[in-house]
């Protein structure tokens, strides 16, 4: 919108100029008037404001008059008609389209929020995307959100670090918020203002500095990640475990086969709380693999053997295909509305 209210304010104003340039000249070399006067001459004759020619016109003179009020006016006209189209969509195109997405946020319900659109919130919201998650992204940067929306995501103008900003996207209601932003201190005051809105919010960050990663987690975050020491792990690995970093990365991007690894939580109204592993048959029916139980009290069963007993509550880590994995899903949530789908 900013583009183009600026490309028809420079043809407008192009235009306009050009109208009385060449008014002037001729006015001059014609009727031989002072510049001053031809100007006047063509202004009065563009605006149709009525008054008497300063002095009588040769046939000339009133050949390229003529011509004139034809180019001039109609120039004036398409001029204002411009204006006022600008000024219209200013006024009812940008509140409808706000409007819009207030409406899209209210109607939010247990959903993620982005706060930051940079190197690291962009790929979380790509990921939140793929996995069909409801999440929304707030930017205080203009061309970040148009980059956001241009990407089919949800998407506002927004400071994450001012209350009234995080009430407006709903984070009361929301299940989870990444905080992304470009410095620790904006991440803290996130952490601290979205936690005492909404205690239960499961909050992820990243921190930039090592020594801030306490900061962040004592102010609430459930999750750090810090970029610089995650890459340095990762770039040793690929060295000395070439295989393992491999791994991990077909694990976590999902390179060449469709496969994914999700956590699923065991209701208390399925059939299948205090059965075994080998009881529920997961991997002959649904080819699952369980790679760990995650247990209510935050203890976690690596590798499970076939005996371990599932409990109500408790969180199957499990690698397949996703569409086996939503049947899953769907078989140990019982009553309660899939995660995936809320």
């Amino acid at each position: 919108m900013d583009r183009r209210l600026v490309r028809r304010v420079v043809f407008v104003a192009g235009l306009l100029l050009l109208t009385l340039v060449i008014g002037t000249i001729g006015f001059c070399l014609i009727e031989g008037y002072s510049p001053f006067d031809a100007f006047y001459m063509t202004l009065i004759t563009i605006t149709t404001v009525g008054y008497e020619e300063l002095r009588p016109l040769s046939r000339a003179g009133r050949v390229f008059n003529s011509f004139l009020i034809l180019f001039g006016v109609s120039a004036m006209f398409f001029s204002v008609g411009a204006v006022t189209q600008t000024i219209i969509e200013m006024e009812l195109q940008d509140p409808f389209n706000r409007r819009k997405t207030r409406r899209m946020i209210d109607k939010l319900q247990d959903h993620f929020i982005v706060c930051g659109f940079g190197r690291v919130g962009r790929h979380a919201a790509q990921e939140l995307r793929r996995s069909g998650a409801p999440f929304l992204v707030m930017d205080r940067s203009e061309d970040r959100v148009e980059q956001a929306i241009h990407a089919g995501m949800l998407a506002v103008l927004a400071d994450s670090t001012h209350d009234e900003s995080l009430r407006e996207a709903g984070v009361a209601r929301a299940r989870g918020l990444i905080s992304a932003l470009a410095t620790d201190a904006d991440n803290l005051f996130v952490i601290l203002s979205a936690k005492n809105i909404n205690p239960n919010l499961t909050v992820v960050t990243r921190a930039a500095e090592e020594e801030a990663e306490g900061k962040l987690r004592r102010a609430g975050a459930d999750t750090v990640f810090a970029p610089y020491s995650v890459a340095g792990l990762r770039l040793a690995q690929a060295l000395l475990r070439p295989q393992v970093a491999q791994f991990i990365d077909f694990t976590t991007r999902n390179m060449g086969l469709n496969v994914a690894i999700e956590q699923v939580q065991v209701a208390a109204n399925t059939e299948f709380v205090g059965k075994s592993l080998r009881e529920m048959q997961i991997r002959r029916d649904l080819g699952i693999i369980v790679l760990a139980i995650t247990k209510p009290d935050g203890g976690m069963v690596f590798n499970p053997p076939a005996e371990t007993e599932i409990c109500a509550g408790d969180f199957l880590i499990v690698m397949g295909e996703p569409p086996n994995l939503q049947a899953l899903e769907l078989r140990v949530a019982g009553d309660r509305e899939s995660p995936r789908k809320r």
